[in-house]
């Protein structure tokens, strides 16, 4: 009897936490994802493309990068890549 006792009771535990998890997720979701700002968007959405030009603009946005700052990051890359395969080389020999 004591033995179902017990489970009875951690069920009742275990129901009573599912139903506030829900309850928690249920209330969240009006906080991290609401559908005001969806329809917002949608609605707006022109408006909000015509404001991210204007700033691009504004601030002399320009995607691509020219030819030698590529060149360059990529050497600086191709370097550092080097650098880690001669350390990763020299911890494997010492281990062994």
């Amino acid at each position: 009897m004591d033995k179902e006792d017990k489970i009875k009771e951690l069920e009742e535990e275990l129901e009573k936490t599912k139903n506030e998890l829900i309850e928690t997720k249920e209330h969240l979701k009006k906080y991290t994802a609401p559908i005001r700002n969806k329809i917002y968007y949608e609605e707006n959405k022109e408006k909000h493309k015509q404001n991210v030009k204007e700033y691009k603009e504004k601030i002399n946005y320009n995607a691509t990068l020219p030819t030698e700052k590529k060149k360059k990051k990529k050497k600086k890359k191709y370097i550092k890549k080097k650098k880690k395969k001669k350390k990763r080389i020299r911890k494997e020999s010492i281990s062994k």
